[in-house]
Protein backbone atom coordinates (compact mmCIF):
# COMPACT_ATOMS: atom_id res chain seq x y z
CA UNK A 1 0.00 0.00 0.00
CA UNK A 2 1.30 3.43 -0.94
CA UNK A 3 1.54 6.34 1.49
CA UNK A 4 -0.59 9.30 0.42
CA UNK A 5 1.23 12.65 0.36
CA UNK A 6 0.46 16.32 -0.13
CA UNK A 7 2.82 19.24 -0.74
CA UNK A 8 2.25 22.68 0.80
CA UNK A 9 4.66 25.26 -0.58
CA UNK A 10 4.19 28.69 -2.18
CA UNK A 11 7.11 28.22 -4.60
CA UNK A 12 6.18 26.38 -7.85
CA UNK A 13 9.78 25.28 -8.43
CA UNK A 14 10.04 23.84 -4.91
CA UNK A 15 6.76 21.96 -5.35
CA UNK A 16 8.03 20.56 -8.65
CA UNK A 17 11.23 19.24 -7.02
CA UNK A 18 9.32 17.50 -4.23
CA UNK A 19 6.81 16.12 -6.74
CA UNK A 20 9.57 14.58 -8.85
CA UNK A 21 11.18 13.07 -5.75
CA UNK A 22 7.84 11.54 -4.71
CA UNK A 23 7.34 10.07 -8.19
CA UNK A 24 10.72 8.32 -7.88
CA UNK A 25 9.80 6.58 -4.59
CA UNK A 26 7.60 3.54 -5.15
CA UNK A 27 5.83 3.60 -1.77
CA UNK A 28 4.61 7.22 -2.10
CA UNK A 29 1.58 8.63 -3.92
CA UNK A 30 1.05 12.36 -4.43
CA UNK A 31 -2.64 13.19 -4.07
CA UNK A 32 -2.50 16.98 -4.09
CA UNK A 33 -0.59 20.26 -3.83
CA UNK A 34 -1.36 23.66 -2.32
CA UNK A 35 0.44 27.00 -2.40
CA UNK A 36 -0.51 27.81 1.21
CA UNK A 37 -1.99 26.05 4.27
CA UNK A 38 -5.45 27.57 3.78
CA UNK A 39 -5.80 25.97 0.37
CA UNK A 40 -4.54 22.67 1.80
CA UNK A 41 -7.40 22.33 4.29
CA UNK A 42 -9.78 20.81 1.73
CA UNK A 43 -7.13 18.22 0.82
CA UNK A 44 -6.80 17.25 4.47
CA UNK A 45 -10.53 17.16 5.13
CA UNK A 46 -11.39 15.12 2.03
CA UNK A 47 -8.51 12.62 2.04
CA UNK A 48 -6.64 10.29 4.36
CA UNK A 49 -3.18 11.86 4.23
CA UNK A 50 -0.12 9.98 5.52
CA UNK A 51 2.63 12.56 4.89
CA UNK A 52 2.62 16.35 4.56
CA UNK A 53 5.65 18.02 2.95
CA UNK A 54 5.39 21.49 4.45
CA UNK A 55 7.23 24.75 3.73
CA UNK A 56 7.59 27.35 6.51
CA UNK A 57 7.80 30.83 4.97
CA UNK A 58 4.43 31.19 3.22
CA UNK A 59 1.85 34.00 2.96
CA UNK A 60 -1.15 34.24 5.31
CA UNK A 61 -0.16 31.28 7.52
CA UNK A 62 3.40 30.03 7.90
CA UNK A 63 4.23 26.37 8.34
CA UNK A 64 4.97 26.58 12.06
CA UNK A 65 1.60 28.19 12.84
CA UNK A 66 -0.11 25.62 10.63
CA UNK A 67 1.37 22.77 12.70
CA UNK A 68 0.42 24.49 15.95
CA UNK A 69 -3.21 24.98 14.93
CA UNK A 70 -4.00 21.91 12.84
CA UNK A 71 -4.97 18.52 14.20
CA UNK A 72 -3.77 15.80 11.86
CA UNK A 73 -2.50 12.25 12.16
CA UNK A 74 -0.25 12.74 9.14
CA UNK A 75 3.52 12.72 9.54
CA UNK A 76 4.89 16.20 8.83
CA UNK A 77 8.19 16.70 7.02
CA UNK A 78 9.33 20.31 6.84
CA UNK A 79 10.87 21.45 3.54
CA UNK A 80 12.31 24.92 4.01
CA UNK A 81 15.14 27.27 3.11
CA UNK A 82 15.48 28.31 6.77
CA UNK A 83 17.43 26.22 9.26
CA UNK A 84 16.56 28.55 12.16
CA UNK A 85 13.19 26.94 12.94
CA UNK A 86 14.44 23.36 13.39
CA UNK A 87 14.38 23.28 17.19
CA UNK A 88 10.89 24.80 17.33
CA UNK A 89 9.63 22.42 14.65
CA UNK A 90 10.91 19.31 16.40
CA UNK A 91 9.33 20.62 19.58
CA UNK A 92 6.01 20.39 17.71
CA UNK A 93 6.70 16.73 16.87
CA UNK A 94 7.35 17.14 13.16
CA UNK A 95 8.91 13.97 11.82
CA UNK A 96 11.84 15.53 9.96
CA UNK A 97 13.26 18.88 8.85
CA UNK A 98 14.78 19.24 5.38
CA UNK A 99 16.69 22.37 4.40
CA UNK A 100 16.60 23.45 0.74
CA UNK A 101 18.21 22.65 -1.60
CA UNK A 102 17.18 19.11 -0.66
CA UNK A 103 19.12 16.15 -2.01
CA UNK A 104 17.20 13.07 -3.10
CA UNK A 105 19.22 10.95 -0.65
CA UNK A 106 18.17 13.12 2.30
CA UNK A 107 14.57 13.20 1.07
CA UNK A 108 14.48 9.42 0.79
CA UNK A 109 15.85 9.03 4.32
CA UNK A 110 13.02 11.20 5.67
CA UNK A 111 10.43 9.22 3.72
CA UNK A 112 11.79 5.91 4.97
CA UNK A 113 11.52 7.26 8.49
CA UNK A 114 7.89 8.18 7.85
CA UNK A 115 7.24 4.71 6.44
CA UNK A 116 8.61 3.10 9.62
CA UNK A 117 6.62 5.40 11.92
CA UNK A 118 3.37 4.77 10.04
CA UNK A 119 3.96 1.01 10.09
CA UNK A 120 4.51 1.13 13.85
CA UNK A 121 1.29 3.11 14.30
CA UNK A 122 -0.64 0.52 12.33
CA UNK A 123 0.91 -2.29 14.33
CA UNK A 124 -0.04 -0.59 17.58
CA UNK A 125 -3.72 -0.67 16.59
CA UNK A 126 -3.58 -4.46 16.86
CA UNK A 127 -1.66 -4.58 20.13
CA UNK A 128 -4.74 -5.41 22.19
CA UNK A 129 -5.57 -8.35 19.91
CA UNK A 130 -2.36 -10.20 20.60
CA UNK A 131 0.21 -10.13 23.38
CA UNK A 132 -0.43 -7.02 25.47
CA UNK A 133 2.82 -6.99 27.43
CA UNK A 134 5.23 -5.76 24.75
CA UNK A 135 5.71 -3.80 21.54
CA UNK A 136 8.19 -3.80 18.67
CA UNK A 137 10.30 -0.92 17.43
CA UNK A 138 13.06 -0.52 14.85
CA UNK A 139 16.51 0.28 16.22
CA UNK A 140 19.91 -0.05 14.49
CA UNK A 141 18.41 -1.72 11.41
CA UNK A 142 16.69 -4.45 13.40
CA UNK A 143 13.30 -4.91 15.06
CA UNK A 144 13.55 -4.86 18.86
CA UNK A 145 10.98 -6.41 21.19
CA UNK A 146 10.44 -4.30 24.31
CA UNK A 147 8.37 -5.39 27.28
CA UNK A 148 6.36 -2.57 28.83
CA UNK A 149 7.55 -3.57 32.29
CA UNK A 150 11.17 -3.05 31.20
CA UNK A 151 10.76 0.43 29.69
CA UNK A 152 11.59 3.03 32.35
CA UNK A 153 11.13 6.22 30.36
CA UNK A 154 11.56 7.82 26.93
CA UNK A 155 13.27 11.11 26.15
CA UNK A 156 12.77 13.19 23.00
CA UNK A 157 16.04 14.34 21.38
CA UNK A 158 15.14 16.58 18.42
CA UNK A 159 14.43 14.17 15.53
CA UNK A 160 14.71 10.94 17.51
CA UNK A 161 13.72 9.41 20.85
CA UNK A 162 15.96 7.65 23.36
CA UNK A 163 14.35 4.69 25.11
CA UNK A 164 15.71 3.72 28.52
CA UNK A 165 15.00 0.18 29.70
CA UNK A 166 16.12 -1.67 32.82
CA UNK A 167 19.15 -3.00 30.94
CA UNK A 168 20.03 -0.62 28.08
CA UNK A 169 19.16 2.48 26.08
CA UNK A 170 18.10 2.59 22.44
CA UNK A 171 17.91 5.41 19.91
CA UNK A 172 14.87 5.23 17.61
CA UNK A 173 13.82 7.56 14.81
CA UNK A 174 10.28 8.34 15.88
CA UNK A 175 8.59 11.38 17.40
CA UNK A 176 7.64 11.44 21.07
CA UNK A 177 4.03 11.98 19.98
CA UNK A 178 4.01 8.83 17.86
CA UNK A 179 5.54 6.82 20.67
CA UNK A 180 2.96 8.12 23.14
CA UNK A 181 0.17 6.93 20.83
CA UNK A 182 1.61 3.40 20.86
CA UNK A 183 2.10 3.00 24.60
CA UNK A 184 -0.75 1.93 26.93
CA UNK A 185 -2.11 4.97 28.77
CA UNK A 186 -2.61 3.03 32.01
CA UNK A 187 1.15 2.42 32.29
CA UNK A 188 2.82 5.40 30.59
CA UNK A 189 2.22 9.11 30.92
CA UNK A 190 3.76 12.20 29.33
CA UNK A 191 5.19 14.35 32.13
CA UNK A 192 7.01 16.90 29.98
CA UNK A 193 7.14 17.73 26.26
CA UNK A 194 10.33 15.67 26.12
CA UNK A 195 9.57 12.82 28.55
CA UNK A 196 7.20 9.85 28.83
CA UNK A 197 7.58 7.75 31.97
CA UNK A 198 6.44 4.36 33.22
CA UNK A 199 4.31 5.26 36.25
CA UNK A 200 5.14 1.93 37.88
CA UNK A 201 8.86 2.81 37.89
CA UNK A 202 8.59 6.08 39.82
CA UNK A 203 10.60 5.69 43.04
CA UNK A 204 9.86 9.09 44.56
CA UNK A 205 8.37 12.51 43.89
CA UNK A 206 9.82 15.68 45.35
CA UNK A 207 8.12 18.87 44.23
CA UNK A 208 8.16 18.74 40.43
CA UNK A 209 10.89 16.11 40.25
CA UNK A 210 10.38 12.40 39.63
CA UNK A 211 13.06 9.83 40.44
CA UNK A 212 13.19 6.81 38.14
CA UNK A 213 16.14 4.45 38.64
CA UNK A 214 18.23 7.34 39.94
CA UNK A 215 17.38 9.69 37.06
CA UNK A 216 15.67 12.99 37.94
CA UNK A 217 12.90 14.00 35.54
CA UNK A 218 11.06 17.33 35.77
CA UNK A 219 7.27 17.46 35.54
CA UNK A 220 5.96 20.35 33.43
CA UNK A 221 3.97 22.79 35.54
CA UNK A 222 0.92 22.54 33.27
CA UNK A 223 0.94 18.72 33.52
CA UNK A 224 1.71 18.42 37.24
CA UNK A 225 -1.83 17.93 38.54
CA UNK A 226 -2.67 15.28 35.94
CA UNK A 227 0.64 13.46 36.39
CA UNK A 228 0.43 13.32 40.18
CA UNK A 229 -3.17 12.14 40.00
CA UNK A 230 -2.25 9.30 37.63
CA UNK A 231 0.81 8.20 39.58
CA UNK A 232 -0.71 8.42 43.05
CA UNK A 233 -4.23 7.21 42.26
CA UNK A 234 -5.00 4.33 44.61
CA UNK A 235 -1.36 3.99 45.64
CA UNK A 236 -0.97 6.46 48.48
CA UNK A 237 -1.68 5.28 52.02
CA UNK A 238 -3.33 8.04 54.00
CA UNK A 239 -2.44 8.43 57.69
Amino acid sequence: MKLKCIIIDDEPVARKVVQEFIEDINFLELIGQAENPLKAMSLLSNNDVDIIFLDINMPKINGIDFVKNTKTNASIIMTTAYADYAVEAFGLDVLDYLVKPISFERFLKACNKAKEVIALKEASINKTQGASDHFFIKCDNQIEKIFYQDLLYAEAMLNYVMLYTSSKKMMVYITIKSLEEQLPADIFIKVHKSFIVNINKVNSIEGNILDIAGTKITISQNLREKVLDEILRGKMIKR
